[in-house]
């Protein structure tokens, strides 16, 4: 109604300056044609304006103001639930995409540490062989050796029963290449045991090193998981940390628990204070300090449950 009159009011204004427009310039018939329609004009105009005058139209047309200011607010509001909606599933998605990139770098560097560690003992292990095998090669030579000592022995023994005797500087010469090969066996047997030593030292370190990690690792799960058990017992006390922060909550207890650090007067005074309830172990009405928070119990009917929530 309101955007009809005021189409109306326009060209009733329009056609009231080509009246005047008429008047000046003396055109009789312009003039009365002009006043015919702002007329009619005006006709219409009072017929679009007749229902602002009626009682009640003005409550009506309130209330269907209102109701179309509710009608935009509520589809604001939705738009504003759905793109806030939105916005915390991308954030959850992105959350569970952080987490699941996390385990997966976590299992590769775990495979990888387990690679290299394989890879080291098996090259370990190949170096040891070797050394074994070295080691091995030695022993046979020097059985060979007393075996030549023992076979030129008896080839001795049975020559001097033939009555046939080798010359000193055989014997010389014999002993003195035995002793050389003996000297040098030796070497290679010092040689290839330091070799043996160091390996095992090396997969012993190898060895603690991975027990170590192991123990850190079982360490950092306990931590965890004390962690999130003292989250969970803080929820159920305090609340949900995203609505209640602990760090506020919990400022005013750590202040009193910690004072007798800072106080010595405050430490004599909590001193004398648990000092009074001391009482035999076998007293039927002592019991022990809990070592932490007491839980509260779960709730025993309805209400209550109500009343947690």
């Amino acid at each position: 109604v309101a955007v009809a009159a005021l189409g109306r009011v326009a060209r009733v204004a329009a056609l009231c300056r080509a009246l005047r427009r008429s008047e000046a310039e003396g055109d009789g018939p312009s003039w009365a044609r002009a006043r015919e329609e702002a007329e009619a004009e005006l006709r219409g105009l009072r017929e679009v304006v007749r229902p602002l005058r009626e009682p009640g139209y003005r409550e009506a047309l309130r209330r269907k103001a209102e109701r179309a200011r509710k009608r935009r607010l509520r589809l604001q509001r939705r738009k504003l639930e759905a793109r806030a909606a939105k916005e915390e599933a991308a954030a959850r998605a992105a959350e569970r995409e952080a987490k699941i990139d996390q385990w997966r770098a976590k299992c590769i560097q775990e495979v990888e540490e387990k690679n290299r560690e394989r890879e080291l003992k098996a090259a370990a292990d190949s170096v040891l062989s070797e050394v074994r095998k070295k080691q091995a090669d030695t022993k046979r030579m020097v059985d060979v050796l007393r075996g030549l000592e023992k076979l030129r022995k008896l080839r001795k023994e049975a020559a001097a029963r033939k009555g046939v005797c080798p010359p000193p500087s055989a014997d010389e010469a014999f002993e003195t290449q035995v002793e050389s090969l003996k000297t040098l066996l030796k070497t290679r047997t010092e040689l290839y045991e330091a070799e043996e030593r160091a390996l095992r030292v090396m997969l012993e370190g190898e060895q603690e090193e991975e027990r170590k990690r192991e123990m850190e690792k079982k360490q950092k799960k306990e931590r965890e998981k004390l962690l999130q058990q003292k989250l969970e017992m803080d929820s159920k006390l305090f609340g949900d940390p995203a609505e209640f922060p602990l760090v506020h909550l919990l400022q005013p207890f750590r202040d009193y628990y910690l004072q007798a650090e800072h106080s010595v007067a405050a430490l004599i005074q909590i001193r004398h204070e648990w000092d009074q309830y001391l009482v035999p172990a076998d007293h039927p009405k002592g019991s022990c300090i809990p070592p932490g928070w007491v839980l509260p119990s779960l709730p025993t009917n309805d209400t209550w449950a109500t009343a947690v929530r």
